[in-house]
Order: structure tokens, then sequence, then C-alpha cells
């Protein structure tokens, strides 16, 4: 009935607009036009798209992939009942915690790990537990703003926390945080510019000055890393690992579970027992915490960390490593699928392109791209046409033309591509 009153409600708007002809065709495909709303109602609007942008870390798309095994994992959980909250040994209550984050917890080598819905929560807990009603000290240069309008001053005001701004925007020394510091401070917050950088005439207190303040003045210091590398990453060698944070003497790291770590959405943290521990006793962290699906994502990711076969079986890292020649290979495949077709012409091309995701935001990244002109219409409609496949695709409009890159397109994917 629903269908049935929109489409009779598009035929009136028709017909006030006095045009015969048109309310004629508009009364033909009245039936067709009900179909397709109920067809619409019927159909998920989450579907599997193909990421042909070549931001492998892609906010917009869903971040990172799941391999088929962690996926299948969650499959299994979701489909029926699991030992989410049940210890199988002794037949009491178990806890949730025990399936990813002692696998987390031996990975980084550190006494205490937390498992939160993303790296905002996290961020939230930590100020909550440490700095509520007290003030949080942050350089001026760190108060970042990232996608969906996540801004650090608002998530610590949330938090309960007050913002106490030190240093210049491009410009904060380690004096600037020791004069800051007062009998109302709850915590030292460093941040990791996600995606933006400050270059020349800049300076910033380092990690090792920061964890000597904090370990002299007794005021912890969390430290939001990001984007969760948990190995060093030759492809992307700017970005610090969160190991790296937590040997420096951080008290708190938190970081994200679907960007470089190739994991589900989660918010992790890592640092000392005694603050995670409080952290787990915070109200906040039952509103926070993850599902068992997310728990079961998270479980196999990491089991590919721990075994150090991360590289080639978590999706995120594997595309990132792809080369140039496997590239132009997949390229090659898919120009000379598409030569044929007519009005398209189809040309190989090299490029370069972002990570995604906030992590190394002035790194580019080799790749190859199949450009795409088509006689009978512009690059912008040729590119909504592939948004509106059955299997969607989503390609980037540069230069004229639309553009496949392959570097986030799996071999897997490219007979669904040329189709």
């Amino acid at each position: 009935m629903d269908a049935l009153r929109e489409a009779l409600a598009a035929v009136r708007e028709t017909a006030t607009q006095g045009r015969a002809a048109a309310l004629e065709t508009s009364l033909a495909q009245l039936p067709d036009a009900v179909a397709a709303r109920l067809s619409a109602r019927a159909t998920s609007s989450l579907v599997s798209v193909i990421n042909a942008t070549g931001v492998v870390i892609h906010t917009n798309l869903g971040r990172a992939p799941l391999s088929r095994e962690a996926a299948a994992h969650v499959a299994a959980i979701a489909a029926g009942y699991s030992n989410l909250e049940l210890d199988l040994e002794s037949g009491s209550r178990g806890d949730r915690e025990t399936h990813a984050e002692e696998r987390l917890r031996r990975i980084l080598d550190c006494p205490a790990t937390l498992v939160v819905n993303n790296n905002a929560a996290a961020v939230l807990l930590a100020v909550n537990t440490l700095a509520d009603g007290r003030e949080v000290i942050v350089s001026r240069g760190q108060l970042v703003e990232i996608g969906g309008s996540f801004r650090i001053p608002d998530v610590v005001e949330k938090a309960g926390g007050r913002l106490r701004e030190v240093g210049t925007t491009n410009r904060t020394r380690l004096t600037d945080y020791r004069g800051a510091i007062s009998p109302q401070t709850g915590a030292l917050l460093r941040v990791h510019p996600s995606n933006f950088r400050i270059v020349g005439f800049a300076e910033e207190a380092s990690r090792d000055e920061l964890v000597a303040l904090a370990t002299e003045t007794k005021a912890p210091l969390i430290e939001d890393m990001g984007s969760g590398l948990l190995a060093p990453l030759p492809t992307v060698p700017a970005e610090e690992t969160v190991s790296q944070a937590l040997r420096a003497g951080v008290d708190v790291v938190t970081f994200s579970g679907d960007k470089l770590l190739g994991g589900p959405q989660a918010g992790l943290l890592a640092g000392r027992a005694d603050l995670l521990a409080a952290m787990r006793q915070n109200p906040l962290y039952r509103a926070l915490r993850v599902d068992k699906m997310t728990m079961a994502a998270l479980d196999v990711v990491l089991g590919d960390h721990e075994a150090q076969r991360a590289a080639t079986a978590v999706p995120v890292l594997r595309l990132l490593h792809r080369d140039l020649d496997g590239l132009r290979a997949a390229g090659a495949r898919v120009t000379a699928a598409l030569r044929g077709l007519a009005l398209l012409d189809a040309v190989l091309l090299e490029s370069t392109g972002p990570v995604g995701g906030g992590a190394a935001p002035t790194l580019e990244r080799p790749t190859i791209v199949v450009s795409l002109r088509h006689q009978g219409c512009t690059p912008d409609v040729l590119a909504a046409a592939l948004r509106r496949a059955p299997r969607p695709v989503v390609p980037r409009v540069a230069k004229d033309a639309v553009w496949l890159d392959l570097r986030a397109i799996p071999e897997e994917d490219e007979a669904a591509l040329v189709e």
C-alpha cells in the first residue's frame, strides 16, 4: 500500500503540470513504478561494492575489509550460540575480554588491554576515567578534527575533562606542558595528527620528554595513535607502532582496530594495568563495549598478527604491499577485457594515491589506473552508472576520465569489475 501511494503521488504530481502526454506515460508506467519501489524495499541498502578509488582504508567504504577466514568466523558466531561469556572448562560465567584481549596483550607485551567500539570511544573512556572534572593538557598543534566531525576538544569536554591548551599551533615545547601542570591536572594527552602535517617552522615536545614529565608529576600520559599499526610497515614508514609508544613508557595508548591493524571497527586501549582496570569499572565501559561479532573478527585478525602472517592474510596490509608489476599485470588483464566494448576507450596509466584512514597523510603510494572515456556520455555520468551497477563500482573522476584505480581491487574481484 505504501508503494502504491508513493507511485500514485508521483502520477498526481505529473497531472498537476497539465501535460497530457506525460500523464498518459506516467499512468502506463504505474505498475513498473510500484514494482520498483517494492523491489527497493526488499533489498538491503548496505551492499558490497568494488573499491576503485585506490584508497585502501576508505572511511566511506567501510575502511578495512576482512579476510574470508575472519568473515567466516563472524558468520559462524553470529548464526548460533557461542561461549562469549562462558568458561567452558568450569561451566561458570566467563569474561568476553579473554577472547581477543589476551592475544592483544601477548602481541604488545603489555600488562593490560581493553576493547571498545571505536577509537573515539577509547579516548572518551580514558579521559572520563582519569580526568573527569579535571584538566587535560593538550598541545594546540594536536587539537585535530578528523572525518565525521570528530574533534579532540569536543571529546574531552563530553568526557568531563577541562581542556587546557598549551603552546601555539606550530610550536609547543616541554616548558609549555610543565608550566600548565597543577593540582587540577588529570592527564596529559598526546594526539596523532592523523590527517594533516605541520611543516616548516614547527616544533613539538617529544614522546620521551612527555613520558619523563608524566613520571615526574604523576599525571598519566594518554596517547591517541589513531591508525593502530602493530608492526613496522615498510610501505608506510612514517607511522609508528603501538609497541613503540608502550616501550617508551606511555601510560595508556588508544588506537583503531579497522585502520592499519586491518580488523573490524573497534577502539583498543593498552597500557598500565591499574589505569585500565579503573576504566573497566567505569559504567561507560559497558555502554561502549563491542558485541560478539566484532570480538570474533578481531580475534581472527589478531591471530594473523600474532602468527606473523598479517602481511599476506590481512587484506589491508596485502593491498598496501602490492607492487607495481603485479598491478600492471592486473591492469593489462582488465584493459584487454574492456577494449572490445563499443564506444569505450580504456588506457593504462601510472599514478599515486593515499593510504587513507588518516594514516601517513603526506604519503602517496604508486599505483596503476585504467582510464575510461565513453564516447556517449561524460565521465560523471559514466561514474554514476558504475555506482548503480548490480555490484556497484566506486571509481574516481580525474583528467576528464573515469579512473579505475587497481590498488584496492583484489584479483578475485577483477571478473566482477569487468562485468
